[in-house]
């Protein structure tokens, strides 16, 4: 197959690129960086350089391509939501992919699917409801974001594509995301859920989320919204005590909602509520999740095998 792939230098695309391009898939890289990444990809895959904003000779690597993932976006959770922040956050994903589905309506030949990254921000904050693909948007600058996000995407489906949205909960690996940043207190032996401790955490092995992705493709009937978390979701402080017991840690310090909210501000409201989103659509489609449980996902990353789509 040959695909098209956006932020492939980022915490999910590093391995997704790995991954397909090992499997005999034909990648196409858009990326802001093509020279400084040359040597580490120039090998594996076609570098074409693009900027997220602008039209250009980019749209050219369009033709002929099969699927398009589109995952760029600046981070979500690196800095505090200041107005200018939200702004970057906002731009980074409503403009490249209003750009990118405009290109690929000018395109004689379109791909046959776009899967674009979204995220479970979409639901907002919730109760403990399970909520599956068909539920109500939420409340807040996620949700928001979220819904305009999508309806970019679904622009394709005017033109013959097939859309996928992936909403992405927390995806958990070692060399990136947020895993990295609550292991540490938890090897200094001052881990702790934060609190208040009751909030829903919906999380997803990053195999498996390659791995959605992967079904994705190649399943034809897959179509809008799917929930890229695993199929049990814990609450905060079961998370804690489950990653604290892998680590031979306690987890007996709780993290204040007050320190939170002076040190991250609104931000800090992505750590302190939650939602509890079932995968329905994947588990419906028949996706078998690697790693369906917490335990299972933090054994694997923590002290078992790396991640296999990081090798080589």
């Amino acid at each position: 197959m040959n695909i098209m792939i956006t932020g492939g230098t980022g915490f999910i695309g590093r391995a997704l690129c790995t991954t397909l391009s090992r499997d005999g898939h034909r990648i196409t890289l858009l990326t802001r960086h093509a020279d400084a990444i040359s040597q580490t990809y120039g090998n594996t895959m076609t570098l074409v350089q693009w900027n997220g904003q602008d039209t250009g000779p980019w749209e050219q690597a369009l033709e002929g391509v099969d699927a398009v993932i589109h995952l760029a976006g600046a981070p979500i959770a690196d800095a505090r939501w200041t107005k200018e922040r939200k702004q970057l956050i906002t731009d980074s994903r409503i403009s490249s992919t209003r750009l990118l589905v405009t290109a690929l309506s000018r395109r004689s030949s379109k791909p046959a699917t776009l899967i674009s990254a979204s995220g479970i921000g979409y639901y907002g904050a919730r109760d403990d409801r399970p909520l599956d693909e068909g539920a109500t948007r939420g409340q807040g600058f996620l949700a928001d974001l979220c819904l305009e996000w999508e309806a970019e995407a679904l622009r394709a489906a005017e033109y013959g594509t097939r859309v996928v949205m992936l909403r992405t909960g927390m995806v958990l690996e070692q060399d990136g995301g947020a895993l990295p940043k609550m292991v540490v207190p938890f090897r200094l032996f001052a881990g702790g859920p934060i609190m208040p401790g009751n909030q829903w955490v919906s999380w997803i092995h990053r195999r498996d989320h390659i791995g959605l992705i992967q079904w994705a493709l190649t399943t034809a009937t897959v179509s809008g919204p799917v929930n890229a978390v695993a199929p049990e979701p814990v609450q905060m402080k079961l998370f804690c005590e489950i990653l604290g017991r892998v680590l031979h840690r306690p987890s007996w310090i709780p993290v204040p909602r007050m320190a939170l909210s002076l040190l991250l501000g609104e931000l800090g409201t992505l750590l302190t509520t939650g939602q509890r989103v079932i995968p329905e659509k994947a588990l419906a489609g028949g996706y078998r999740f690697r790693y369906p449980t917490l335990d299972s996902a933090l054994q694997a990353i923590l002290i078992g095998a790396p991640d296999i789509s990081q090798a080589a």
